[in-house]
This record gives structure tokens, sequence and C-alpha cells, in this order.
């Protein structure tokens, strides 16, 4: 008899959460041994269980599914991490993999292919919805630099770019520069329209 997969699950969304759980727990090699809500509970829910696979939705509080992923990756480099998501977003795709994830799936696929990517990244494979991957293949990279992102992501509140090259610790000046850069590279007209094109492409 094949060992039992010990499976870490965050989702932020308790009925999301509780019927994946019931389906994984239906599969007679699968256990789920964790569960959480929030993103900044990931980290030490695994340490403090035996874990082989961490699933990670995306949209969490506290810190996202990739954020997770990354201190995972780092800490626990044998872990396998299977990334889960409602929204489809090129970048997200990008993002997850630089973030050390070995597989990227939507929520609505069948319970059946979710066990199926858990199984297969315990052999080494990884496991990528293809129509996400093509997305990302069509949409290229994140044209934005990390600074620029950081810049973005903090303008997204409202917030003037005194108060942003305070938060920031930056001149208003280099707070200008970053935000006119952004809205060209992403063809809007404001940093309002930036930050929303930016997310629905999943590169804040």
């Amino acid at each position: 008899m094949s060992p039992t997969i010990k499976v870490l699950l965050a989702e932020d969304q308790s009925m999301v959460r509780e019927a994946l759980a019931a389906l994984l727990g239906l599969e007679p090699d699968i256990e789920v041994v964790a569960q959480v809500a929030r993103g900044d509970e990931v980290v030490a829910a695994v340490r403090d269980h035996d874990v082989d696979v961490a699933l990670l939705d995306i949209e969490m509080p506290g810190a996202t599914g990739i954020e997770a992923a990354a201190e995972l990756h780092q800490e626990f480099p044998a872990l396998k991490l299977v990334i889960l998501t409602t929204f489809g977003r090129p970048g997200y795709l990008r993002s997850a993999m630089e973030a050390g994830a070995d597989a990227f799936l939507v929520k609505d696929a069948p319970a059946a292919q979710l066990a199926a990517a858990v199984r297969k990244v315990l052999t080494g494979e990884r496991v990528i919805d293809p129509v996400l991957a093509a997305a990302a293949l069509a949409e290229g990279a994140n044209p934005l630099t990390d600074r620029e992102r950081e810049v973005l992501r903090a303008a997204a509140d409202g917030s003037t770019n005194a108060e942003l090259a305070t938060a920031l610790h930056l001149s208003q000046g280099t707070v200008r520069n970053y935000l006119s850069t952004a809205i060209q590279k992403l063809a809007a007209r404001n940093r309002a329209e930036a930050v929303g094109i930016a997310r629905e492409k999943g590169w804040l």
C-alpha cells in the first residue's frame, strides 16, 4: 500500500476550504493534516505538521499564496507547492513559478485532477493548467520592475505622492518617476488605471 500523502490546505473561504478538504479526504492515499485561512499562518502550520504537499490559494489575508510559497520554498525546499486560483491571470502563473511552485491550477478543476496533481508533484512532475500556460506565454513577461510594482501597489489606496514617499522612504520626485514609468509601460491614463491593469494581469 502506498504511503499516505500529507497535505496542508490554505484557503480563506471556509466553505471552499472544507469542500476541498472533504473531496481530498475521499482519496485513499491523501490526508489533509492541516488547514489555515490566512497566508501568514502557512509557514507555522508546516512547521507544526508533517506535510508533503501544500495547497495554497492566491488571494488570502495576511499574505498571498505566492508570498507564502516563496517562504516555504526557502525554508522547506523538499516540500511540494501547489497554487490554486480563482483568477486565471497570466502574471500569477509566472510569479508562482518564480516562487518555487510545482503546480498551478484553477479552483474549479475537477477533484480528481487536483488529487492527480498532488500525486504528480511528489514524483517530480510540474503540473500547470494548459489554458493558463498558453495565456501566460501570449501575455509575455511582467514589464514592471520590483520597485515599480512596490510603488504602484502602495498607490492603490489613493495615497498622495508625499504619503507614498514617507511610507516607502523615497523622495517625492522618485515616487513620481516610478509611477510615471509604470503608467507609461502599462499604456494607462493614470495611476488608478495602471493599478487596475496590473492587477488584472496578475502583475502586482
